[in-house]
């Protein structure tokens, strides 16, 4: 009887399997969609002739209000699963939007986090499916069907995640705010940690078996004593070295077990005189093998980076049709406004990069970079400096403010540092790509990504970094009386870029103010964060603007076909799926603009309620 019923639950498991896979074409299973992070749907029945009937099908409200919503959803077999600013999880009929469980963390309540959902794991054909995410510093493991922990993983369903680094350092901050990269039976993450303090907890990525909640391994992002690239450290300057962090989605290579990690800057965040040299792996994409972590091939996009210029995306997987051959690559965008594309199997430029000089640093004991990379394509897809003559001019106040200003500021083009005296950091890390990262289409070959052109207004001061002298920048936003970026618009755009030649297909600006239009000022763009996705019909969905709208484009030409006003901005990256009634969705979160709360206009008086919401055709 007892292998009767062993037989019969592997069974169940085992069909559980095939019905994920079955119905992989037509869910969301990840926070990308695929491994890949391509965030494309093979989807066809929203297309560009219909997609303007598009109608609200049902709205979710977490019940959370004020917090920073960049939630993606995933759906599996006609379920939503959703995670919220206070990192709880709830499951949703996806056809309906009515709740099927919710697990909320014991003793939650009320802090919020920069947190970008869940992911799942489909089982290994004994063990059922699981929903798998991070919380306070723990890895959890939820039953998918029932929202309860799994007893069998790590301690009743968690895995401390510091209680694991075994540092000497103190922890302050050790949060995991982008879902976990799944490959075969592996959960791999990495931390966000502080970008402050010459000494704290490391960054580095790590694989946990799902089966039990063991580390299988990691890799270190600082180079140890004896390992490649230790010299990139000198003077003992990695010893103890905090971070640098790991925060953006991971991508997985399935096919050829590889795994893309965007690694942040380096500590102290804008001052490198406690760490001369190149400062490997930081602001980098490395390579690793997935199941042993072992370092395939690294490309750093920043040197020995003192420009808060820290990988900020998911690397998204693409194919590149050249010269008659299909060579697989990864697609990395940056902050600068620049997207690297890389042989996948090399780490070598598919394009060419060269190595141009950059402005010196006048801050002491500071030593920059004398060179920075930057692709021969495509051309930086965001604005990398700005002259007196591109202030913004959109009334005459306006361009009196900014030119002033502009005055007052050192300004000396692409990776200009900053200084001690107030200095126009263009594009700022406030800038070019943020934390959605691009998508791809494989039919079209195009790469889809929004970018913004913000500049900061700022200067370091001396301060003590864990008694060893530093420097710290204060920074303001470069605006205007009215609190609009002081740069031309515009101010964000929707950019696609063919992946065969590198070359910029079309651009758009994504975003608009509706009391700039009332006044004949044309469409400007606006502040933006949150990825695009796009699906087989050829129609991208993208929220991320600060205008409160979710919007949808002509894959071919760029032009706007629909929009929505939402009730809070949707910083965040869509998804679309095929529900259990036949009908295709496409859904979004909405909530908080967090950092982006000063460019939103009208500016938001009440806490933004979180919510979901789900469009299909009539």
């Amino acid at each position: 009887m007892k292998n009767l019923l062993s037989k019969i639950a592997i069974g169940v498991a085992l069909s559980a399997s095939f019905v994920y896979a079955q119905s992989a074409g037509t869910d969301w299973p990840a926070y990308g969609n695929d491994p890949g992070s391509t965030k494309y749907s093979p989807l066809k029945q929203i297309t560009p002739a219909n997609v303007s009937k598009l109608k609200l099908a049902w709205t979710y409200d977490t019940g959370e209000t004020g917090g920073t919503d960049e939630i993606t959803p995933i759906v599996v077999h006609n379920v939503m699963y959703v995670g919220t600013p206070q990192q709880h999880v709830i499951a949703l009929n996806a056809e309906t939007g009515k709740e099927i469980w919710k697990y909320a963390p014991a003793g939650e309540g009320g802090r919020f986090s920069e947190y970008r959902g869940v992911s799942y794991w489909p089982g290994d054909g004994q063990i059922t499916p699981k929903i798998v995410f991070a919380s306070d510093g723990k890895l959890i493991e939820l039953d998918a069907e029932t929202g309860q922990l799994t007893p069998s993983f790590g301690d009743n369903g968690m895995v401390d995640l510091i209680k694991g680094l075994d540092s000497k350092i103190p922890a302050t901050r050790y949060s995991v705010t982008s879902p976990p990269a799944i490959y075969k039976n592996y959960a791999i993450l990495g931390p966000e940690l502080g970008e402050t303090g010459r000494y704290g907890l490391p960054g580095d990525p790590r694989a946990f078996d799902l089966r039990t909640g063991k580390e299988a391994w990691r890799f270190h992002v600082v180079p140890q004593p004896g390992e490649p690239n230790h010299d990139t450290w000198p003077d003992d300057a990695w010893q103890d070295r905090s971070g640098p962090s790991l925060w953006a989605p991971i991508t997985v290579d399935t096919q050829r077990g590889l795994v893309f990690c965007p690694v942040g800057n380096p500590t102290d965040q804008a001052y490198g005189g406690t760490r001369h040299g190149l400062n490997l792996y930081s602001s980098s994409i490395i390579a690793l093998d997935a199941e042993t972590g072992k370092l395939k091939w690294y490309f750093q996009t920043t040197h020995h980076d003192i420009f808060d210029f820290d990988l900020n995306s998911s690397p998204t997987l693409v194919t590149v049709k050249k010269d008659g051959v299909d060579i697989p690559a990864v697609a990395q965008m940056t902050k600068q406004g620049l997207l690297f594309i890389l042989d996948r199997t090399t780490g070598k430029p598919v394009f060419g990069v060269e190595e141009k000089p950059v402005p010196a640093s006048h801050i002491p004991g500071e030593d920059a970079w004398p060179t920075q990379p930057f692709p021969v394509k495509p051309a930086p897809l965001a604005r990398m400096g700005m002259t007196r003559e591109e202030v913004s001019k959109i009334s005459p106040e306006t361009q009196k403010t900014c030119e002033a200003q502009f005055d007052n500021l050192v300004q000396e083009g692409p990776f200009t540092p900053y200084g001690i005296v107030p200095t126009l950091v263009f594009p700022s890390s406030e800038g070019g790509g943020n934390w959605g990262g691009a998508s791809f289409d494989p039919n079209m070959g195009y790469i889809i990504v929004n970018t913004r052109s913000l500049g900061t207004n700022a200067h370091e001061v001396p301060t003590d970094s864990q008694g060893i002298k530093s420097y710290s920048k204060i920074k303001a936003p470069f605006e205007d009386q009215d609190g609009l970026p002081c740069s031309a618009p515009p101010w964000g755009e929707l950019i696609a870029v063919n992946a065969n030649t590198g070359d910029i297909a079309w651009r758009v600006p994504l975003g608009e103010y509706a009391d700039l239009k009332a006044k004949g000022v044309p469409i400007t763009g606006t502040a933006n964060a949150g990825a695009p996705i796009v699906t087989a019909s050829g129609v991208i969905f993208v929220g991320s603007t600060t205008d409160y709208h979710f919007r949808a484009f002509d894959e071919k030409t760029g032009k706007e076909l629909w929009s929505v006003q939402l009730e809070n901005s949707a910083i965040a990256t869509p998804l679309t799926y095929q529900a259990a009634n036949g009908k295709q969705y496409v859904a979004t979160a909405e909530g908080g603009a967090g950092h982006l709360a000063q460019f939103l206009r009208p500016r938001q008086t009440d806490p933004a309620r979180d919510l979901v919401v789900a469009y299909t055709l009539p």
